[in-house]
């Protein structure tokens, strides 16, 4: 059995790192330009881990991949990532990315970034399969980016709706979001935060028996969609709600939709809301995963119980 491990990168690392990137990016087809990948030395990597960190994969003990960090405002940049010619298809890549995900997260960054040469398809494809979208195309280099999760511990009610009220604050017309959770878990909590954000007439309450609700902006914004998907067989019957109609002029929430709504929109917003065992804890487990490029370009913010 393999024995992988990914490692925050130290100074310790620095020359198994450099040795990784050189091996990955000399057995790489020369591109024109060339990369700047083999310039790389003990003293720039060196600079490099200082500053912003990094990752070293091992195989059996080996040095298999590697990346460098920099971070730049709310974005966690990859650098050189490297997977060294005699670990390829052993999943490297894969948990060295993720693991940088986790970091991002864990600092608070809203986006994880990097740059993928356009001649290099598999690499492409790749980023594209890890859920990462192209935002913008430079010369020979497509920048990628994908938006992070946020994960919030929500004591009370109100602590929902301030969270999806700031949250409203960065919505616009054509959103779509997804909502996820048991009965009872704070699904309509939430959308009542997103509809006092947005400022829409109405009282928001849970549409079971109505299945969807329109309400209209008070301030000339878009209108709130709310869809409560609990009693649709599947997404022929969401569709027979005809909600392409408004889908682009309005914020379209979807109560119960996991498996059905995503196919409304190529961006959204999946937001599951998790209660725990004990029925007289309000606290509630949430968590917001932005999915597409709309995203990927911007990111998510909630400073709603952000931790310090």
């Amino acid at each position: 059995m393999t024995d992988l491990h990914v490692v925050d990168a130290t100074s310790e690392h620095v020359a198994d790192i450099v040795a990784v990137i050189h091996h990955a990016f000399a057995a790489r087809r020369v591109l024109d330009p060339p990369s700047t990948a083999l310039s790389e030395n003990a003293a720039t990597v060196g600079a490099a881990v200082e500053k912003h960190g990094g990752l070293l994969v091992l195989i059996d003990g080996a040095p298999a991949g590697a990346v460098l960090f920099e971070v730049e405002g709310e974005v966690l940049n990859l650098r050189r990532v490297s997977v060294d010619p005699r670990h390829q298809a052993r999943g490297v890549a894969s948990a060295m990315v993720g693991c940088a995900e986790e970091v991002a997260v864990r600092r608070g960054l809203a986006r994880v970034r990097l740059v993928a040469r356009v001649e290099l398809p598999d690499t492409v494809e790749f980023w594209r399969r890890r859920g990462y979208s192209v935002v913008e195309r430079q010369d020979h280099n497509l920048i990628h980016a994908k938006a992070m999760p946020i994960e919030r511990t929500v004591p009370t009610a109100e602590d929902m709706r301030a969270i999806a009220a700031e949250l409203a604050g960065q919505l616009r017309a054509g959103d779509v979001l997804v909502l996820s959770g048991d009965l009872g878990a704070g699904k309509t909590t939430f959308t009542q935060g997103l509809g006092a954000g947005l400022k829409v007439r109405g009282d928001i309450t849970s549409p079971t028996f109505v299945i969807s609700r329109v309400h209209p902006s008070l301030v000339g914004g878009p209108a709130l969609v709310h869809v409560d998907a609990y009693r649709l067989g599947g997404f022929a019957e969401l569709d027979d709600l005809d909600l392409d109609a408004s889908l682009d002029d309005a914020v379209t929430v979807v109560e119960w939709g996991h498996g059905l709504a995503e196919a409304l929109a190529p961006d959204r917003l999946d937001v599951v809301v998790t209660r725990g065992d004990d029925d007289t804890d309000e606290t509630r487990q949430l968590r917001i995963t932005p999915v597409g490029p709309r995203w990927a370009a911007s990111g998510v913010r909630v400073s709603v119980l952000e931790k310090n």
